[in-house]
């Protein structure tokens, strides 16, 4: 245990000491919601637009998160070969994983927590379009499924790539399924071919289920559950079968 929380401890400390990381985790995603519920330029479809990019905003937190951070840091580490060091170390590859894996979800909680006191600042209504209330554990379960695609996706690019490919990668990626995922935009605005190829992927179901359970109140989509359960299993797996420590 005491191997797992000396990690733990570095792990959290590298996050938040690191003005680039802490700015991609944290500042990002409170600028979006500051700029987009002040300036009225994106198509929410809803009067009050900070209902629609609250659960958005989350969505894209957890993605920031989970693939962007944790596939950048991973992949320099393993360029670097600190992860080879590390693996032989008494912490072992498990506790190294496991420290990470808790780091993820300790930003997470922290970003929920100040996008949602935000939100409500700037005038968000939970559930005010809808009548069946704020389903606040359907919504931790659709960003657990999610954090677990994105980590997937994110070790699976860190475990294959060149550190500096890996790099440009990620962040394009973060970008693509930004746009495509109905972050910002919801994909009823979006060409009808281009917002079929979205529901297949793990941004938009992450972004529907947090706009279900915490903007109208209303149950996640089935489809949404399958998507996110599919990118959940088959992208740690992947990763799992693909990754390479040095």
């Amino acid at each position: 245990m005491r191997p797992l929380l000396a990690q733990l401890r570095v792990e959290v400390t590298m996050i938040f000491t690191n003005g680039e990381t802490l700015f991609l985790t944290l500042g990002i995603p409170v600028l979006f919601l500051l700029f987009f519920s002040g300036v009225h330029v994106l198509p929410t479809g809803t009067s009050h637009p900070v209902d629609f990019l609250v659960p958005g905003i989350l969505a894209l937190a957890v993605m920031s998160t989970a693939m962007t951070a944790l596939g950048i840091g991973t992949g320099f580490e393993r360029g670097y070969g600190v992860l080879k060091r590390l693996g032989t170390t008494p912490l072992g590859r498990p506790r190294l994983l496991g420290a990470k894996i808790l780091t993820v979800i300790g930003v997470e909680l922290v970003q929920a927590v100040v996008l949602v006191l935000v939100g409500l600042t700037l005038g968000w209504s939970p559930g005010r379009s809808g009548s069946g209330g704020v389903l606040v554990g359907v919504a931790a379960g659709v960003m657990v499924l999610g954090t677990i695609a994105f980590g997937g996706i994110g070790l699976l690019l860190a475990g294959a790539l060149k550190p500096l490919v890996n790099l440009a990668v990620v962040n394009t990626l973060f970008v693509i399924l930004l746009l495509l995922g109905g972050m910002l935009i919801p994909l009823a605005k979006l060409p009808g071919w281009l917002a079929d190829l979205s529901k297949v992927l793990p941004a938009s179901a992450l972004a529907d289920g947090l706009h279900a359970s915490l903007g109208s109140g209303t149950a996640v989509s089935g489809r949404d559950w399958l998507v996110l359960g599919v990118w959940a299993i088959a992208a740690p797996m992947v990763a799992g079968l693909t990754f390479r420590w040095e």
